[in-house]
């Protein structure tokens, strides 16, 4: 596997698509108003491919996503100084940002099987709503320091969602 810049934490992006093509978009419980992508950490030992597991713990979602595609390099952006210096507090270690591979996976089951609940024990939910929503809402809905990201995940993926 290809390394990760240094100095970012690994992640992972989740682009879900249902079949009309519109693209999953979650409410964060911690940043009112912020709408975003399911992503994650990759933790020590994991590979990017592992993102599906991304996918079950956020949304519950256990058999119903395919992998249709994969930005083939990493993405970065850069934490704010206000966002660094929580997540530092928060996770003890001090990252730049985020380096992140993105998936596109296709959605082949029902909007009943998404729960944002987390797995109802050691996972805390971290959205309060979510929708389906076009190509140009995800770049309105997401925070300023992810737009460069999820504008580059759009282009990559764009001939899937025509």
């Amino acid at each position: 596997m290809d390394s990760s810049p240094q100095g970012y934490s690994r992640n992972v992006g989740i682009c879900l698509i249902n079949p009309s093509e519109k693209i999953f978009a979650a409410s964060r419980l911690d940043i009112p108003s912020a709408w975003q992508m399911p992503q994650g950490f990759i933790f020590n030992g994991e590979v990017p491919r592992a993102s599906r597991l991304e996918i079950r713990i956020d949304l519950m979602i256990y058999h119903s996503a395919e992998v249709a595609s994969a930005v083939p390099y990493w993405l970065t952006y850069d934490f704010p100084p206000e966002v660094r210096e929580k997540l530092k507090h928060q996770w003890g270690l001090d990252w730049k940002g985020q380096a992140q591979k993105w998936f596109l996976l296709k959605f082949t089951g029902k909007d009943e099987e998404i729960n944002l609940l987390g797995d109802g024990g050691t996972e805390k939910a971290e959205f309060g709503e979510w929708s389906w929503i076009s190509l140009e809402q995800i770049g309105e809905l997401a925070v300023d320091f992810n737009k460069p990201v999820y504008k580059e995940v759009m282009t990559v993926f764009a001939p899937y969602l025509q």
